[in-house]
């Protein structure tokens, strides 16, 4: 399973974000200056953070982001499931498209549902405190 580029930049805007101290904001240029992501995708993707109310955006000369919530309520289980949306790993997980002739007496989807759901129970057990909590290092790698 594969997780889109989308996704995996939300999580690293989020790890950015949890990261800022007292008060400090984070912007959208820093962002995509450390981690090398274009403009346009962060917007996106601020937007729908956002939108999920995972961070807030303050605007002005002196705006920028923060977390809406503390680090340790934000879910990263809850934020794959919001931000991904589609787990449709093979066509019999799409009951519309699921053209399969084997797929009433197949065990392969049993499987590949209960290894999902294994994913997401162990995304479940994560905050996104537990994954800042390197953070000086995270920093020094980011050349901060």
């Amino acid at each position: 399973m594969q997780l889109k580029k989308y996704t995996d930049y939300a999580l690293r805007v989020l790890i950015f974000v949890g990261m800022k101290r007292d008060g400090e904001l984070a912007s959208i240029n820093e962002i995509s200056d450390v981690y090398g992501i274009s403009h346009h995708h962060l917007r996106k993707i601020v937007v729908e953070l956002n939108e999920a109310e995972l961070i807030e955006t303050v605007r002005g000369r002196y705006g920028g982001l923060r977390l809406k919530q503390p680090a340790n309520e934000i879910n990263i289980g809850d934020v794959v499931r919001r931000i991904e949306q589609d787990f449709t790993i093979l066509e019999c997980f799409d009951r519309e498209k699921n053209h399969c002739i084997i797929s009433p007496a197949c065990k392969l989807k049993h499987a590949l549902n209960s290894a999902l759901e294994a994913f997401f129970s162990v995304l479940d057990e994560y905050t996104l405190d537990d994954l800042i909590v390197n953070e000086n290092e995270l920093l020094a790698l980011m050349g901060l």
